[in-house]
C-alpha cells in the first residue's frame, strides 16, 4: 500500500458484474468519495480523510489511474486516454448517465446496509462529478456532492448545458429533490471544463434543491484563484481558514454532516 493510502484497508468488491478495489477508513454512516483525473491522489485520500473525521466509512473506490500517485501531465494524459477506452465514462454523448454509476449505486446500497445511518453521501470530482446526481436513483443517497462536474465534455452549446444524466434519471432526481433532498455542487467561475451553463441548469431543473458553491477565479481575482483552477476540494484548496476554497471545503463537511451523522 502507498503512504498516501495509509489507515485504509483495501477490499475487493464485486457489483453490476465487475470486481474494483475499495478503499475504506473510518466507522459511521458511509461516504463515497469518487476521485479525479488521474485518480486516487495524495490530495484525493486527504479529502477523504477529513470526511471520515466526521465520524463517517469513508469509501474510496477505484475507478482509474493508479491508486496514491501525485498528479502529472504524464499521469492526466494517460487517465483521459484511459477512459476514453473505457465503455464505463460517457465523455461526450448528451442525456446519458456512465454506466459505471449503476456499479457506485450498487456500492453505495451495499455500504448503507453495511454501516447504518439515515443514507449515504456521494463526492464525485471533475470526470466523475456528475455521478453523484445519477447515484440519486437510490434512496441510500441523501447527501450528493458535485464538485466541478465535468460530463459530458463541455464541446458546444448542448453539451455545456447537459449533466451527464439519462431523462428517466433526472426525472427520478427532481421527485427526490421535491421530496427534500438536496444537491450541492460547486466550481470555479472560470472553469471550462465545469461551464457555468451546467450550473444554469441545475438550478432551472432543481430548483432550491440545488445548493451552488462558485467561487471567483476571473483575471485578478482577490483570492489569487488561477485562471485555470479546477479542483476545488484538492490541488486548487488553499486550506487556510478563511479563504474561499477553504470555506468551500467546510460547507461540503458541514452538508454531510448535517445530512449523515447529526441527523
Amino acid at each position: 500500500m502507498t503512504g498516501a493510502l495509509d489507515g485504509f484497508a483495501a477490499e475487493r468488491r464485486t457489483f453490476d458484474g465487475a470486481t474494483r478495489t475499495v478503499w475504506r477508513a473510518g466507522t459511521g454512516p458511509a461516504v463515497i468519495v469518487m476521485s479525479e483525473v488521474p485518480g486516487i491522489t495524495p490530495r484525493v485520500a486527504g479529502f477523504a480523510r477529513a470526511v471520515t473525521g466526521l465520524g463517517c466509512t469513508t469509501v474510496v473506490p477505484h475507478l482509474f489511474g493508479t491508486d496514491g500517485r501525485a498528479p502529472s501531465g504524464r499521469a492526466i494524459a494517460g487517465t483521459l486516454v484511459e477512459a476514453c477506452i473505457s465503455r464505463e465514462f460517457t465523455l461526450l454523448a448528451r442525456g446519458r448517465s456512465s454506466p459505471v454509476t449503476r456499479w457506485l449505486t450498487a456500492l453505495a446500497r451495499d455500504e448503507h446496509r453495511r454501516c447504518g445511518g439515515p443514507g449515504v453521501g456521494a463526492v464525485g470530482m471533475c470526470l466523475t462529478g456528475g455521478f453523484a446526481l445519477a447515484m440519486m436513483v437510490d434512496d441510500a443517497v441523501v447527501a450528493p456532492v458535485l464538485s466541478q462536474p465535468s460530463l459530458p465534455l463541455p464541446l458546444g452549446p448542448a453539451r455545456r448545458r447537459d449533466l451527464g444524466i439519462s431523462g428517466a434519471d433526472l426525472d427520478r432526481v427532481r421527485t427526490r429533490t421535491e421530496e427534500g433532498v438536496c444537491v450541492l455542487g460547486l466550481r470555479f467561475t472560470g472553469d471550462r471544463a465545469s461551464p457555468a451553463e451546467r450550473f444554469e441548469r441545475l438550478r432551472d431543473e432543481l430548483g432550491d434543491g440545488f445548493l451552488a458553491v462558485e467561487l471567483d477565479s476571473s483575471a485578478g481575482n482577490p483570492y489569487g484563484h488561477r485562471r485555470g483552477a479546477h479542483s476545488v476540494l484538492t490541488e486548487d484548496l488553499d486550506d487556510r481558514p478563511g479563504t474561499p476554497t477553504r470555506q468551500a471545503l467546510d460547507t461540503v463537511l458541514a452538508f454531510l454532516r448535517e445530512r449523515l451523522v447529526t441527523t
